[in-house]
């Protein structure tokens, strides 16, 4: 698969002297989206459903039934081929743009790639909007580097780490004699960003009268120093993030109106990562190569109970909890190969084997395949709001596919709940 190209691959989940399972984990990191059709005959549960989280399209049975089988198998190529024609065309717009270090195959993020692309070469102030942790200031520089300005600085500052008066000195720098201990000028962050990008971080968090300042120099370009005379004109482009929700933040009279309308010319909303699970493998992958090379180490790769428990979990810290579990498996381990006993503990897989077997210990292969398939095909429609267009996009099956589930394994569909 390194060396040569394919369409498909049928693979046992118990080959000799190997696991089917050691061998999807390798094909994933080599072709994340070749389809792979997993057979089996009395295979456990658990490797069944571990095979479908790390990405199998589908499963046989055998003795299979060949015309079933070369449908299936024909299905696969044909939204493989559609999908790698879809990516060529979004590759093809995105090499010509620098998204260093932002990682991710996920509808979400592509289109989020798409945007950048199509609005950092503007003027406009952009708001970027995310929980903690999901890469706000990596997306801040990827529209810097994208620009016209990209030769001048980008300059990062954490607006709610500072109490209000050293904030406005860091940003607007102040004059000799402005307050007891400024015994020399200085420059603030604006005069230093003067031709390039100043990123505002956790913007939701600035004082009121701070805000004004701000909403000033984006309607007319210029400030004052603190304790200064003169007005200082700046050819600077805003870039702010948040993790609050600002439009609540104006209804409780905590945001300037005029100034989150200044701010929020052109949104992007950062997803957090429990909604793009697909992109941990990516993340995880990334983080392992590049720990393992800053600590001068060989190769490290993920054993699939840990790859299971890393795409189980919810990650309220988002993508930097991830890399901060990847550098502590990677720094911990003694071998190649990280297993799930060097993640934290509080990182453990879902369970699902299953209820149908606890109720009827009798239950046929077939019923308990159909039983998980369910629960995963629940549990996508539960995080995607009971979207079924989004659900069929994260399971990267056409929506006709998706539906035709949902009612072979009587699904009931809730009501989306108003966002």
């Amino acid at each position: 698969i390194e060396h040569n190209s394919y369409d498909l691959v049928l693979l046992d989940l118990a080959l000799p002297g190997k696991n089917g399972l050691e061998i999807l984990q390798l094909i994933r990191e080599t072709e994340p989206a070749l389809p792979v059709i997993m057979i089996t005959a009395y295979g456990k549960v658990d490797n069944i459903v571990e095979a479908m989280r790390m990405g199998a399209q589908n499963f046989v049975q055998k003795p299979w039934d060949n015309e079933k089988l070369l449908a299936d198998i024909r299905s696969s190529i044909g939204r493989y081929h559609a999908e790698e024609e879809n990516l060529q065309l979004k590759r093809a717009l995105r090499q010509r743009y620098s998204f260093s270090n932002i990682v991710g195959k996920s509808e979400a993020m592509l289109r989020i790639f798409d945007l950048v692309a199509q609005v950092a070469p503007s003027r406009s102030t952009v708001l970027i909007q995310g929980e903690s942790g999901t890469g706000k200031e990596l997306i801040a520089k990827a529209l810097h580097a994208n620009s016209g300005r990209r030769d001048k600085p980008f300059v990062p500052v954490n607006t709610g780490a500072m109490p209000t008066d050293l904030l406005e000195s860091t940003l607007f720098g102040h004059v000799k004699g402005a307050f007891t201990s400024a015994i020399s000028g200085k420059k603030g962050l604006f005069e230093v960003a003067n031709g390039g990008t100043l990123f505002l971080d956790e913007i939701g968090t600035m004082g009121m009268e701070t805000q004004a300042k701000i909403l000033r120099v984006l309607q007319d370009r210029r400030f004052m120093q603190l304790g200064g005379t003169q007005e200082i004109q700046v050819d600077v482009r805003i870039i702010a993030a948040t993790n609050v929700d600002l439009k609540q933040a104006v209804r409780e009279g905590k945001f300037r109106e005029d100034l989150y309308y200044r701010l929020n010319v052109i949104a992007i909303d950062l997803p957090p990562l429990r909604s793009r699970r697909e992109d941990i493998p990516l993340l995880a992958a990334h983080f392992l190569k590049h720990y393992a090379q800053e600590n001068s180490l060989s190769d490290r790769t993920l054993a699939p109970d840990a790859l299971r428990a890393l795409v189980d979990y919810d990650w309220p810290g988002n993508v930097r909890e991830l890399e901060n579990v990847i550098e502590r498996g990677v720094v911990l381990s003694s071998g190649p190969v990280i297993g799930s006993d060097l993640l934290p503990g509080h990182l453990t897989g879902r369970n699902y084997s299953t209820s149908l077997l606890e109720h009827n210990p009798n239950a046929s292969l077939f019923d308990i395949l159909e039983d998980i398939e369910r629960r995963i095909i629940v549990e996508k429609l539960e995080r995607s709001n009971w979207n079924q267009t989004e659900a069929a996009e994260q399971f990267r099956i056409p929506l006709s596919t998706l539906n035709q589930k949902i009612k072979r394994l009587n699904i009931e569909i809730k009501k989306r709940v108003k966002e």
